[in-house]
């Protein structure tokens, strides 16, 4: 069972989301397929999902296959597992690679923490790949650990932007599939192979623009452009404003807001609810100290939470720079510790930036400066720069 999406592989706009089942309604049916779903009496079918990953990459044209090409210095290959693994109903993952990345498959497992994947052996074709997996996964295999499913995904190891409800959309249709002429017609190979080899007519399920396959060098910028642009839309802004709830700092907070169009910009009054909640992005605004104890304290937490195993994090750390009670001087010596805690922090995927903000100012002169300060907020989350990386920007 196979989704191919609508107007063959190219790179969907940047950003945009999936077409289909959306919340409420996406939870309830996949409930159906969830463990509560299956107590509750409901005929839920077990599902794994098996990953021909034995390419060569030949087309891309680049010594490193495809599906181990790093975006944003980490493995395509692991994005797409972290797409699977999100579905809470897909029990086990079975991917096939060469016997010469069988290591490297293994040790992009353990680095990004991937739960509940087993490893094959890829056959000379992708066909002979996707048997191996499904060998691994009957029953009479000994010694092994995997359940028998009642449903296979087969799922291109390249396609990483893959959504819960196309998956669900085609579990469902292999419970009650049928397929019209057009499907054979128009669909993959695979149609064409179950039905010679099964005796089966397959359903051709229409995916999401966004579920198309990295082929070409290009593809791997656009699948990176993608990417960044999603995990750019949440920015939290970590404050300590208990005795002083009229600084400058909640002006700028406002102006991100103002500036950040479908940008979610929260106040981070509980940081380890939104860590868990996966924010990859942190405004910290040191108002009560002099020098970078809160933005200290934040990193902390960022690395003790393993956070940036998946991605990288920004952290950026705004002071303001009150000229009239500081020598200058020895404020910008102190502020240039940044550049020690940056070398430090990136090591463990955190990308942290220092921003400097003049104030007290004239009313005019401050908003300009905060809007300067939005805007390079703004630049740095979505650039990831990490030519940047330790710098002190002045807005």
């Amino acid at each position: 069972m196979e989704s191919w999406p609508p107007g063959g592989s190219g790179p969907a706009e940047a950003g945009r989301r999936p077409r289909g089942l959306r919340g409420a309604d996406l939870a309830a049916s996949a409930s159906l397929l969830s463990g509560a779903g299956a107590e509750a009496g409901c005929s839920a079918p077990a599902v794994a999902a098996v990953l021909p990953a034995g390419g060569s990459g030949e087309r891309m044209g680049v010594p490193t296959p495809k599906q181990f090409c790093p975006i944003l210095e980490r493995p395509l290959i692991s994005y797409t597992l972290q797409a699977l693994e999100r579905v809470s109903w897909i029990k086990d993952i079975v991917v096939a690679v060469t016997g010469e990345n069988m290591e490297a498959m293994k040790c992009i497992i353990q680095r990004y923490q991937h739960k509940g994947i087993s490893l094959v052996e890829s056959g000379v074709t992708r066909h002979r790949s996707i048997f191996n997996g499904l060998k691994a996964l009957a029953e009479d295999q000994p010694n092994c650990r995997l359940s028998k499913p009642e449903v296979v995904i087969i799922h291109d190891a390249v396609r990483p932007f893959v959504e819960e409800d196309v998956l669900l959309k085609v579990v469902t249709a292999a419970k009650e599939h049928g397929c019209s002429d057009y499907d054979l017609e128009f669909g993959t190979e695979c149609l064409h192979l179950a039905l010679k080899y099964c005796h089966i007519k397959a359903k051709l399920i229409e995916g999401s623009p966004d579920l198309w396959k990295v082929t070409y060098k290009r593809d791997l910028y656009a699948a990176e452009s993608i990417i960044k642009e999603r995990i750019s839309q949440q920015i939290c802004v970590v404050m300590d404003t208990k005795e002083d709830e009229e600084h400058v700092g909640h002006r700028l907070e406002e102006m991100l807001k103002n500036e950040l169009n479908h940008v979610k910009v929260t106040s981070g009054r509980d940081i380890q609810q939104i860590i868990l909640e996966q924010c990859y992005n942190f405004v910290c605004v040191n108002v009560m100290t002099s020098d970078f104890e809160e933005t200290q304290k934040l990193l902390n937490m960022l690395e003790e939470s393993n956070l940036s195993i998946l991605y990288p994090v920004v952290v950026i750390s705004v002071q303001f720079l009150d000229y009239e009670s500081v020598p200058f001087g020895q404020k910008m010596e102190n502020l240039m510790q940044i550049r020690e805690f940056a070398k430090e922090v990136k090591k463990r995927n955190i990308l942290l930036y220092g921003l400097l903000v003049y104030y007290p100012q004239d009313e005019q002169k401050l908003q300009e400066s905060l809007r300067q300060g939005a805007t390079i907020i703004a630049a740095l989350i979505k650039e990831r720069n990490s030519g940047l990386v330790g710098q002190l920007l002045v807005a």
